[in-house]
């Protein structure tokens, strides 16, 4: 089956990596990585789900989330400063200080302009929308966009590449995954589709280019 799409997931991929994020957000805030993701868990427990799906699949609102985090933070570290933390608005302060990723955003519109389908596939939040896609910058460009938030199914759930395909009219085999975390590429391929590990962007740019390469004589030869 020729390559007929190729989806790149946001956070990590298009987005400057995980641990960047994180540590311009303990840089701004006094909050690390650990604190913010153990008062995550503690939202999320209540609930019997992930530590990202009460938000990523809008079971919360940003400002009840908010809230939660703000009690655990203050729970399981007594004393804590948040005065620069402002989780009513946790989008735009977690995503203000940053740029697309040059390499995966110029990737991107390479993948457009060889003929194949790009799209977007994430696990995000319905408040998030707003930085996130002026970020990114690629309204105009992609064929699709699939959010987690929006469709109440998150990575690496089969249902959900099941539905991204079903968008598009790509079968499984036609379809291609980026995306930085390896339950999500092992789900996608366990989907049917393929999957590349993001590891890097130049790692990423030769495996999107070499499957381009396969695609286009073949789409030449059936054109003829």
């Amino acid at each position: 089956m020729t390559i007929q799409a190729i989806w790149f997931d946001f956070g990590g991929v298009l987005s400057p990596s995980i641990d960047e994020l994180y540590r311009v957000y303990q840089q701004n805030t006094g909050i690390s990585r650990i604190q913010m993701e153990a008062a995550m868990h503690a939202v999320a427990k209540p609930l019997n789900v992930q530590f990202q799906a009460p938000i990523e699949l809008a079971m919360m609102t940003q400002v009840e989330w908010g809230q939660g985090m703000s009690k655990a933070l203050s729970e399981l570290y007594p004393g804590i400063d948040l005065s620069r933390c402002d989780f009513d608005n946790h989008g735009e302060q977690w995503f203000s200080p940053h740029s697309v990723n040059e390499h995966m955003f110029e990737l991107f519109h390479e993948v457009k302009a060889a003929g194949l389908k790009a799209c977007i596939l994430t696990n995000n939040v319905v408040e998030w929308e707003t930085p996130w896609r002026r970020m990114v910058g690629l309204d105009d460009v992609a064929d699709s966009i699939v959010d987690s938030c929006k469709v109440k199914l998150r990575k690496p759930d089969p249902k959900i590449f099941a539905l991204a395909a079903d968008r598009i009219g790509v079968p499984a085999a036609g379809c291609v995954l980026i995306d930085d975390v390896e339950e999500n590429c092992e789900a996608a391929r366990a989907a049917g589709w393929h999957a590349i590990l993001f590891v890097d962007s130049h790692q990423t740019q030769q495996a999107v280019r070499a499957l381009i390469g396969e695609a286009q004589p073949r789409a030449q030869a059936g054109a003829r």
